[in-house]
């Protein structure tokens, strides 16, 4: 499955060539996953900060990057404030799509 991203609001935080990742890679749809967020196992987007950031505002399509580095795409029941990057929103006409990923589901994203 294909989703379509913006990059940001935090994408500053990352390095050049977890962008580059972000958009070669491949993620999977893990066990853990919930109507809060999609957790993904896939290639680690490394940050260029260290550190976390002050609570901020999410959005549903949010992909929200913990210290680990494996992303979480935050679905309908996301939480309205979170504390770790994010790198890109999927846009709002793909989160139908992104809802329906099931655990196992491979996803792409694509600027």
């Amino acid at each position: 499955m294909n989703l379509r991203v913006d990059l940001g609001p935090r994408e500053d935080w990352f390095t050049e060539k977890a962008v580059t990742t972000l958009f070669s890679g491949e993620y999977e749809v893990t066990s853990r996953s919930d109507r809060v967020g999609a957790r993904l196992a896939g290639p680690v987007l490394e940050r260029s900060r260290e550190g976390e950031l002050p609570s901020e505002g999410m959005v549903a399509g949010s992909l929200q990057v913990p210290p680990g580095g494996e992303p979480v795409l935050f679905l309908a029941d996301h939480p309205v404030t979170g504390g770790y990057p994010v790198i890109a929103v999927v846009r709002s006409t793909e989160l139908p799509k992104a809802a329906q990923a099931r655990p196992g589901t491979r996803i792409r994203f694509v600027p």
